[in-house]
């Protein structure tokens, strides 16, 4: 898991690298690099965080 999705935690906003039409996401939960994210216009969305890096949004 990269170091940056090892900091998100429940309620962060964040983006998908390569899905911008997904638009902001809150997160919901970071279980063991597992991160679930309530997208805008995507709905809940089960990451593995060595996969993909989300990108926080400030």
């Amino acid at each position: 898991m990269s170091d940056m999705n090892s900091l998100l935690e429940p309620g962060m906003i964040v983006r998908h690298p390569t899905r911008p039409d997904w638009g902001d996401g809150q997160v919901q939960s970071n279980i063991s690099g597992i991160v679930t994210v309530m997208f805008q216009h995507e709905g809940k969305v089960v990451i593995d965080g060595s996969k993909i890096d989300l990108v926080p949004v400030f």
